[in-house]
């Protein structure tokens, strides 16, 4: 069946198309060249004066693991407040800050996205992580795998092994767990924690080990880089949150010694300590670098005002957030010998000098930031914000205006902080498309998704053109999933499963032997039951398909 989308104003930046008024044509749910005169068109959609682009990805978002499932069940009122009643379509699910599987996949597809990453998963629960996100509906899927507070690693670290048996090991990790990527969060500092350590800087050593963040940063980045994998080493660096941290950053980003780095939600990472409450932005000099570093990418990270829950692998630093959990109650607990984590509800005040000044950072570090293929549209679901929030935040980096009195709505203070009101950037349709879809397509390796060339996904969204960018992006007209309609004017009429997407280094199989023995002697699992099998994969996505993505030379 040919499919004509017929008259649409296209953004499509990996081609270089800016608004240009195009037919695209979908076979057999990928983007095919136009067809001869003599072919039929047996379905056409008039898009006159609509927007037309990719599918969009969220590269950052927590949909699925061990956080998830806490804060959904610590969080009974985030439920109650917020459901999705059962139709003939679709499951009934709940929650606002922490969806239900079902509700995070028919409210993602319902603004457009149709493919999410999870950017934490821990080894030893990559098989729960994978199920949760196979029964997530309408996206495609995939997680990096959480290294660099493993004991493993560390003991490999410390000894200065051959970095080639550091290689085989980030490699097998991959391959077991299923993943997309590598991340690192508070390189070392979680495992440090455990050692009654409340903070590690970048050159501070660990209390056991002796390595120091800055070791675990160039040899994990190293790794990646040399076995070829698409994604850099992303990075939750030292120091989350704490005022200061804007140089652990700046000193993250040279650990990886030239090679290619992402720095995630970095508005958490890129505060001063200036000013009377000692508490600044560090977005100008963050900003700076990264256009002036060849390789280093960042997704913001954006917070925004309202309840939220915050989820995270790093521990420390959800130990020392507790006090300031709204409603008062959290979670923090130890992983095995891998990680931790540490889940806590928390509600952002605009009239919070603190919380205020956070939002402010987060918008200059989008309004700074040069280069639109290397800052990456988030708000660390659910850390900085639900995901559904993404419309208001793209209206803010859309329209100064509406930025500006929002601004003016903020605690005096930090109004005096910032440099936001004196920067006159807009965002427009064409780099929201590269923030979105482009940028995160490329980023991850996706050659077939984040752009409408022939060939690619007939992963599709169209809106109406409105003056109200946050109207505009709340509710697609039509969003097409593999070619055909799975959303019409916001609200799903069919219902896709999506896949999962893999990269799969090679390494030498020697390595299973040590890992082996390693986990029988500390772990309370076997190595052998850590790893997933394509069959399990299938099984956990509704037969869906496991796209594996080549290595680069």
């Amino acid at each position: 069946m040919l499919t004509r989308l017929s008259g649409g104003r296209v953004y499509d930046p990996a081609h270089g198309i800016i608004g240009q008024v195009r037919d695209l044509f979908i076979r057999d749910g990928r983007l095919v060249a136009p067809p001869g005169p003599e072919e039929r068109i047996d379905r056409e959609y008039d898009l006159s004066d609509r927007v037309v682009m990719a599918g969009a990805i969220d590269m950052h978002t927590h949909i699925g693991g061990g956080k998830l499932n806490i804060a959904r069940a610590m969080l009974p009122e985030d439920h109650r407040g917020d459901l999705l009643a059962r139709t003939d379509l679709t499951r009934a699910s709940s929650g606002h800050a922490a969806p239900g599987t079902f509700a995070t996949g028919y409210r993602y597809a319902e603004m457009g996205y149709t493919a999410c990453f999870e950017p934490a998963i821990l080894p030893v629960n990559a098989r729960q992580a994978h199920m949760e996100m196979g029964d997530t509906p309408m996206v495609d899927k995939g997680g990096y795998v959480m290294l660099g507070s493993d004991d493993f690693l560390l003991r490999m670290v410390a000894a200065g092994e051959d970095h080639r048996r550091i290689n085989d090991y980030v490699a097998w990790t991959l391959a077991a767990t299923q993943c997309i990527g590598v991340k690192v969060v508070n390189p070392g500092g979680i495992s440090a924690f455990k050692f009654n350590q409340r903070m590690l800087n970048i050159d501070e050593r660990h209390p056991h080990y002796g390595v120091t963040p800055r070791d675990i940063v160039r040899v994990l980045s190293r790794s990646v880089h040399e076995l070829g994998i698409p994604h850099p080493l992303h990075v939750h660096a030292s120091n989350l949150g704490v005022p200061g941290s804007a140089e652990s950053t700046l000193q993250t980003i040279r650990a990886a010694e030239g090679r290619p780095i992402h720095l995630t939600h970095i508005q958490f990472h890129s505060y001063g300590t200036e000013g009377d409450r000692k508490f600044s932005s560090g977005a100008a000099r963050i900003a700076e670098v990264i256009n002036h570093t060849a390789g280093a990418s960042c997704d913001v990270g954006q917070i925004l005002f309202g309840q939220t829950v915050t989820a995270s692998g790093d521990s420390m630093a959800q130990h020392r957030n507790a006090a300031h959990a709204s409603p008062r109650k959290s979670v923090i607990m130890d992983i095995e010998c891998e990680a931790g984590c540490g889940v806590l509800p928390f509600r952002y005040r605009d009239k919070n000098f603190v919380n205020a000044l956070q939002w402010a950072i987060g918008l200059e570090i989008f309004l700074l930031i040069n280069d639109p293929w290397r800052v990456f549209l988030t708000t660390d679901h659910p850390n900085g914000a639900p995901f559904t929030s993404y419309p208001h935040l793209i209206r803010l980096l859309m329209d100064r205006g509406f930025r500006n009195e929002r601004l003016g709505q903020l605690h005096p203070d930090a109004q005096g902080m910032t440099t936001l009101k004196s920067l006159k950037r807009e965002y427009t349709l064409h780099e929201i498309a590269i923030l979105t879809r482009a940028g995160p397509a490329k980023l991850l390796g996706l050659d077939d998704l984040g752009h409408l060339g022939v060939g690619a996904r007939a992963d599709i969204t169209v809106y109406r053109d409105l003056r109200d960018r946050e109207r505009m992006f709340v509710a697609p007209e039509y969003v097409f999933k593999d070619g055909e309609v799975v959303v019409r004017d916001g609200r799903v009429v069919a219902v896709a499963w999506g896949r999962y997407h893999v990269v799969r280094p090679e390494y030498d199989r020697g390595i299973e032997r040590r890992v082996g023995e390693h986990f029988d002697r500390y772990q309370t699992m076997r190595a052998e039951h850590l790893r997933i099998s394509e069959g399990e994969m299938g099984d956990f996505g509704h037969g869906a398909e496991l796209v594996t993505h080549p290595c680069r030379e």
